[in-house]
């Protein structure tokens, strides 16, 4: 029998056991969607690195390993996207996974986690910004927040200046590298928070809707995870953008009622039976 006969996407991402980000978050949301999701673990974390103390555990060294065994399988993905990855070798090692598995029918959605608020993190050297760029032009979707766009495109990173041109120029320079489809998330217009997106030859947009609350751990990997299963299931990019973005505002709200700390991201589970 075969284990291809249901829709599954391969998330490359740490597992961080509490703080709500990354395969912990990735996983019931990709399944919400009714997708399989099968995660590649990079690293292992009690919790995420915003707490004052953590367990880590670096898995570079397996991941070979436990890829090839999923080539034994015959394993085939109808997604491939990615996460934080802490190192060139990491980087490499996708770039691999994506040139065995990928087929006609895979869609690559990248998440190139690199920084924000205008500056790269620290494990992102001038080398490994390089190899990001050339894990880019794999991608057939790409969802930079500014601060990543800016860093992919060698653009200085002034959000106070930006006019609508310079997002949109951002975005024409990160489609040269090559996906398709680009969403560059956060960008704060005022009282609002805006989503520019582009598709090549059908939209070219910006989204926008009320901030509301503070910055919280895991609302990217929301956001990625729940584009990753909507482009396998064939749902328009903007729809699934916006679908996203209502998304998370209500995460956020609730979190806020709950009195959830910002730490532990956000109680996206009170929501997930209304995803579809």
């Amino acid at each position: 029998m075969s284990h291809n006969n249901q829709k599954k996407i391969a998330i490359i991402n740490d597992f961080s056991g509490f703080g709500r980000c990354s395969i912990v978050v990735s996983l019931p949301i990709i399944s919400a969607l009714k997708v399989q999701c099968c995660a590649v673990p990079t690293s292992i974390f009690s919790n995420h690195t915003g707490f004052p103390e953590f367990f880590f555990d670096d898995y570079t060294d397996k991941m070979e390993q436990y890829i090839v065994n999923w080539k034994k399988l015959g394993l085939e993905f109808e997604g491939i996207t990615t996460g934080f990855l802490g190192s060139k070798e990491q980087i490499d090692i996708v770039k691999r996974f994506i040139e065995n598995f990928r087929t006609e029918q895979t869609v690559v959605i990248i998440d190139p986690v690199m920084g924000d608020h205008g500056k790269p993190y620290a494990t992102y050297t001038t080398a490994m910004c390089a190899e990001m760029r050339q894990l880019v032009s794999y991608a057939d979707i790409l969802t930079p927040n500014l601060t990543e766009a800016c860093i992919l495109t060698d653009t200085e990173y002034r959000p106070e200046t930006f006019k609508p041109g310079d997002i949109r120029k951002i975005a024409g320079k990160l489609r040269e590298q090559g996906p398709e489809k680009v969403v560059i998330t956060g960008i704060i217009q005022g009282e609002y928070i805006a989503n520019y997106v582009y598709e090549d030859g059908r939209t070219d947009k910006f989204l926008k809707t009320h901030k509301v609350g503070t910055e919280r751990s895991g609302t990217g990997d929301i956001f990625s995870s729940i584009i990753a299963a909507d482009a396998v299931n064939g749902v328009d990019f903007e729809a699934s953008v916006r679908k996203a973005s209502n998304f998370i505002k209500k995460c956020i709200l609730k979190s806020m009622e709950l009195e959830i700390p910002q730490t532990d991201g956000v109680c996206f589970e009170e929501f997930l039976t209304s995803l579809k």
